[in-house]
């Protein structure tokens, strides 16, 4: 504010404001201690500034010299002839639908037909609700009281033998032992036809 501002011209201070300020003492304020607290970075903070720091020098010392060069083909897929196929009668099909005339449609008078059942299906409902009336209805309290009996039938001594040859004849077949058996030699015999067999083929 410069110095040739007139009392007047200055701001007006509020009337309570301006008692406050000149009430003020410093004996009225609080004692309080500023604790400064200094948050250190976190181990993945650092790891996260590294990496970035050396993202940010590869952009900056990047060789655009360095890039191949490369041509982009466009290949065009030509439809094989089963897809050309296909879609002609797929159009031909649409276009039928679209062009049908249904003023070419004869009219037809709807009649409906109340098909009774025969005697046979009468007499099977009427057997099968029977029978279904017999279940839903049935007095349990006319029911006798049974114990059933349980009986284990043993095998017999024959059955047991012929199951202990059966298992042994297994056993045997699962542990043959090839290597005991004997080296044989095969001759093969060719017995030529007698003189009278050559005559009696030939007469017949």
């Amino acid at each position: 504010m410069s110095a040739e501002t007139t009392l007047k011209d200055l701001p007006k201070v509020d009337s309570v404001l301006k008692e406050q300020l000149e009430g003020f003492s410093q004996d009225k304020l609080k004692k309080t201690d500023t604790a400064e607290k200094t948050s250190l970075p976190t181990k993945e903070d650092v790891e996260s500034e590294k990496q970035h720091d050396k993202l940010m020098h590869n952009i900056e010392d990047f060789r655009s010299d360095k890039l191949k060069r490369t041509s982009t083909s466009e290949k065009i897929v030509l439809p094989t002839p089963e897809d050309v196929a296909a879609e002609k009668q797929s159009q031909a099909l649409f276009n039928a639908v679209e062009g049908f005339d249904a003023s070419s449609l004869k009219h037809t008078d709807t009649k409906e037909k109340v098909i009774l059942p025969a005697k046979e299906d009468i007499e099977t409902e009427k057997t099968h609700q029977s029978l279904f009336q017999g279940v839903t209805g049935f007095d349990k309290s006319q029911m006798r009281h049974t114990e059933t009996e349980e009986k284990v039938a043993l095998p017999a001594k024959e059955d047991i033998d012929a199951e202990k040859g059966q298992q042994a004849l297994c056993q045997g077949i699962e542990k043959f032992d090839p290597s005991a058996l004997k080296k044989t030699e095969t001759t093969e015999k060719n017995i030529l036809p007698t003189k009278e067999v050559i005559e009696a083929e030939k007469k017949a």
